[in-house]
């Protein structure tokens, strides 16, 4: 055959050729793994990347690949299921590209060369864990795991008792890397290493397996112990298109000035750059030597770009030894016969002769010989095309069109070939683990544009290959664009001329909406992908009032689609909390969530995820941040409810903020150290217990002679004429010193903020604005004369020591102090942040605030009502919720707010105690189910599981032997 080109609807396949490798090298094409085995003799504990064993003896004791270095041993050789590197691109069904950022990789293993990652430079994938040197990039297999495979008809369905169509989700596989102490599935034995890249892992739901076993398991994936939060793939949708997927999710990358991207010194093995001056010289040694290292170039384009390969060989090898050396060099799997070797140097450009080849190379002073690696066919303008799901062959020439190549296929996969207006055949081309498609024209030549690439370059060949699709295989009924960064609050009409300024009529939307006016964001919606696409990068492209446009593309979920008793989590991270903790949890939610349900809020913030999430009828939201994230994720929900089918979905909170008092009343914990497993944290929201929220409105009336100075810039001005302005409190709203200290510590991070990035940090800088205000003795001393409180209707005198007040929703304020101090025999009744009560409290400097942080004292109890007037008779400072500003003389009223907030808190019960190798343990779909270890009297009840928020309850009891088990419900 004179060529091999993946020609399919959904697969590929590996091609059977003669070995390349010397004769004393085991034949592999029986086994179909790819691997070029030798024997080896091992001089330092060696351990087998099949079985984890170590492999003993004094000589020979196993076999090692030639290419990707697979050890092995021998009575394991006949079970190997791993593929070598260079085959593996051509065993995916669908090529995935993935998602490549930097990060710390120690203690990995390379997935193309399997070697230990150290301290050379290398990335991951931040979806799946595929990790790889920078150096084996180039040969990294495009396996990422799918993440949006909706189609219209799906082919995997299983049909329940009552004869509903549900989508089978498969497993998807990755190699090594597996978590300490994983053991497997299926034997039930370890199967993770410490010393070899061994083992597989099931991305989606986290089951482990030796590469022996996993097989043996069942193809249905339930997405284990995250069931019932994971938005399943088969629910969305994605225009195929070029648009790389770290775009669409927003993967943040590190700036190239902090860390640049080095490539570390290359080895014979792995050299890729000729412009070194000591790639460039040969070493003195190399002339006692009988080897002779000599670069590789695969193409004209390497040579242009001066990238290359080495290979080192005998200086009598023969020229079969060296295409075949050069095959295991670029990690080509093919047959040798079709290739030959040129003299990179000679002019013109001639093949190397059969007679001492090496001795023959121009050596140039100063310089290691070069060779031009060609593909050569047997007949230059004919060859053949591999169909691997039939595996059937069809002849093509180099006048072989479009659609004589349709024809022939759709005839061999059993299609109607009369119509070939519904179909396209696209060319996909793999390069670094990214997937690039291109429709051809129907006067394209298939092996014309094989012959090009193979000039260009073999591996560029080797890794392109040709799919049939249909035409009206839409898998998005419409395409959302998220467009941001315009001015806020302008009409909906001076929105419109703006974008079809940037755009033209050509790549004019179908529909604007919904427009959200006082963020200057909005929707854009297209019916055609392909056009959708260009005005993506038309837009990214564009400014306007000096700042660049934020556009983002946006999945498709069909609700539909979502199993029964699923509520997805729709999952928001503040990257810029808690130092680079934001960062590290948004990788490891990606990883272990679709990524389309994580969100990085520095790009756009709640909205696009809101909107994708809008027709969703029950879902959850986490919010990773502070106590201002949360609020401004609520504030997002207030806007936008209405247009969804869940106006108030439940969120839960991972506190990355510095005081993280509504994550402390909801029992989140003061902050987010890092230490916690972020699949712990996904298992406490499953199990959290919902919970209302009381929401105040804070309603400001300024007199006309002043006007409040709001560095924020997010009170929204609902009647300018009167100067009115109306926010929403969650937490607490503070006037006097508390809010002068937080306005200082405002103020301060507003001059530097790139310093205040830690925790730590932050507190350290507020107890130093708290010592100048003592120091300085800058008091609120005559406070109870500058405003009048008024509560419930009723006038309340504040004693003449106060000097600032707080009103509180929830019982933490500060960092988690408690203002209202423990139970008193008092008038006043026990607060809590759902009684449709605030609780006043007041602080007589400083220092006693200093005292109520430490837990020493609490503040003076004031008053407790559900409607407060506050007459503010001079310039004073004021804070919501953390967000402080100077307020001008005026009046302020706090009132309940019509808008609810749903929000979940952590139970305080411990988890029942499953293994952990069974997935999907818990029941899934439980709205908010706790699952607990119940202690009593009697030794049956083992377990009770709250489902719902109607205070039914099941319990499950068992005998003493555990063989019989009884379930009923009660209602408590």
């Amino acid at each position: 055959m004179a060529n091999n080109v993946n020609l399919s609807r959904i697969s590929g396949s590996t091609v059977e050729n003669p070995s390349p490798t010397s004769d004393s090298g085991v034949p592999y094409d029986q086994f179909g793994h790819g691997h070029y085995f030798s024997k080896k003799t091992f001089h330092k504990p060696t351990y087998c990347h099949h079985c984890t064993d170590m492999l003993w003896g004094l000589i020979g004791q196993g076999f090692i690949c030639e290419v990707c270095n697979f050890v092995v041993h021998e009575r394991c050789l006949k079970t190997v299921v791993s593929p070598c590197s260079t085959v593996a691109t051509n065993v995916i069904k669908n090529p995935v590209p993935h998602c490549w950022t930097e990060g710390h990789l120690k203690r990995k293993f390379c997935n193309v060369c399997r070697k230990r990652i150290e301290d050379q430079s290398a990335v991951r994938c931040e979806v799946c864990e595929y990790c790889v040197h920078v150096e084996c990039q180039d040969f990294s297999v495009p396996d990422c795991k799918e993440c949006a495979t909706y189609v219209p008809e799906q082919e995997l369905v299983r049909i329940t008792d009552q004869n509903i169509k549900e989508v089978v989700q498969t497993h998807h596989w990755r190699e090594g890397n597996l978590p300490a102490n994983s053991k497997c599935h299926y034997c039930k034995k370890t199967c993770w290493s410490t010393e070899c890249l061994a083992g597989m892992r099931c991305e989606w739901c986290g089951i482990t397996a030796h590469a022996a076993c996993y097989r043996h398991l069942s193809i249905e994936c339930n997405f284990g112990w995250l069931q019932s939060i994971m938005l399943p793939p088969f629910s969305v949708s994605i225009p195929r298109t070029d648009v790389p997927l770290e775009t669409i999710i927003g993967v943040q990358r590190k700036k190239e000035s902090q860390t640049p991207r080095i490539l570390p010194e290359e080895t014979p093995e792995f050299d890729r750059r000729g412009d070194k001056d000591s790639d460039e010289f040969p070493s003195p040694k190399d002339k006692d030597k009988d080897e002779e290292t000599i670069k590789v170039f695969d193409g004209n384009a390497s040579m242009k770009r001066k990238t290359y390969r080495t290979i080192t060989i005998s200086r009598n090898a023969n020229k079969d030894q060296i295409v075949a050396a050069c095959l295991r060099s670029f990690h080509i799997h093919d047959d040798p016969r079709h290739y030959i070797i040129t003299d990179a140097y000679a002019r013109p450009e001639r093949e190397i002769s059969d007679f001492m080849p090496v001795q023959s190379l121009i050596r140039t002073e100063g310089k290691r010989c070069g060779l031009f690696f060609r593909y050569k066919p047997p007949n230059p303008d004919e060859g053949t095309i591999l169909s691997p799901i039939l595996i059937v062959l069809f002849t093509v020439t180099i006048d072989t069109g479009v659609d004589e190549v349709m024809v022939e296929a759709l005839d061999q996969f059993g299609l109607d070939s009369s119509d070939l207006n519904r179909y396209r055949l696209v060319e996909v081309s793999l390069e670094k683990g990214c997937v690039h498609e291109r429709t051809m024209d129907n006067n394209e030549s298939p092996w014309a544009i094989i012959k090009g690439l193979a000039r260009e370059s073999i591996r560029q060949k080797e890794n392109t290959r040709f799919y049939l699709q249909q035409v009206d295989e839409v898998y998005c009924s419409s395409v959302a664009i998220f467009v941001g960064n315009l001015p806020a609050n302008l009409s909906q009409r001076h929105y419109e001329r703006i974008l079809v300024e940037f755009l033209g009529k050509p790549y004019k939307y179908r529909q604007i909406g919904p427009i959200y006016y006082e963020y200057g964001s909005m929707i854009l919606t297209y019916d055609n992908a392909d056009i959708a696409v260009k005005a993506y990068y038309m837009l990214r492209e564009s400014v306007y009032d000096e700042k660049n446009l934020l556009v983002l593309l946006l999945p498709n979920i069909m609700p539909e689609m979502v199993p029964k008793g699923v509520r997805p989590l729709l999952v928001f991270v503040n990257v810029k909390s808690g130092g680079c903790q934001g960062l590290e949890l948004i990788s490891s939610f990606r990883k272990l969530l679709n990524p389309y349900q994580v969100y990085d809020l520095e790009n756009g913030g709640p909205l696009p995820g809101l909107y994708v999430f809008r027709h969703i009828q029950d879902y959850k939201i986490l919010v990773c941040g502070g106590d201002g994230t949360v609020g401004w994720v609520l504030q997002c929900l207030d806007n936008v409810g209405q247009d969804s089918e869940c106006q108030s979905p439940p969120c839960a909170i991972v506190p990355l903020g510095t005081g993280n008092d509504l994550a402390r009343v909801l029992r989140w914990g003061p902050g987010y150290t890092g230490q916690e497993d972020p699949i712990t944290v996904l298992k406490d929201v499953i199990d959290a217990e919902e919970i209302r929220l009381d929401r105040w409105t804070v309603v400001i009336h300024q007199e006309e002679t002043g006007r409040s100075a709001d560095p924020t810039g997010e009170r929204q001005s609902s009647n300018q004429e009167d100067s009115t302005a109306i926010m929403v409190m969650n937490n607490y709203f503070g006037l006097g010193i508390d809010a002068d200290l937080c306005l200082g510590f405002h103020n301060a991070r507003e001059e530097n903020p790139e310093r205040f990035n830690s925790r730590l940090h932050n507190k350290g800088v507020y107890v130093k604005m708290g010592l100048k205000k003592m120091v300085s003795r800058k008091s609120w001393q005559n406070f109870n004369k500058d405003i009048r409180l008024e509560v419930d209707g009723k006038h309340v005198v504040l004693d003449s020591k106060v000097e600032g007040i707080i009103i509180l929703n929830i019982l933490s304020w500060g960092s988690g102090a408690n203002p209202w101090g423990p139970e008193k025999d008092d008038q006043f009744s026990k607060p809590n942040h759902y009684d449709g009560m605030l609780e006043i409290v007041g602080v007589n400097g400083v220092v006693h605030m200093g005292q109520i942080q430490s837990g020493l004292s609490s503040a003076k109890r004031i008053a407790q009502g559900g409607h407060i007037r506050i007459k503010i008779l001079t310039d004073m400072p004021v804070q919501v919720d953390g967000e402080p500003w100077i307020q001008s003389p005026g009046e302020v009223v706090i009132l309940k707010s019509a808008l609810k907030a749903t929000m979940l808190r952590k139970s305080k019960m411990k988890r029942r105690n499953t293994e952990p190798s069974l997935p999907g343990g818990s029941e899934p779909g439980s709205s908010s189910s706790s699952v607990t270890s119940v202690t009593s009297t009697t030794t049956t009840t083992t377990a009770t599981e709250v489902i719902g928020s109607t205070g039914t309850r099941r319990i499950r009891e068992k005998d003493e032997g555990g063989k019989l088990e009884k379930i009923f419900s009660e209602t408590e």
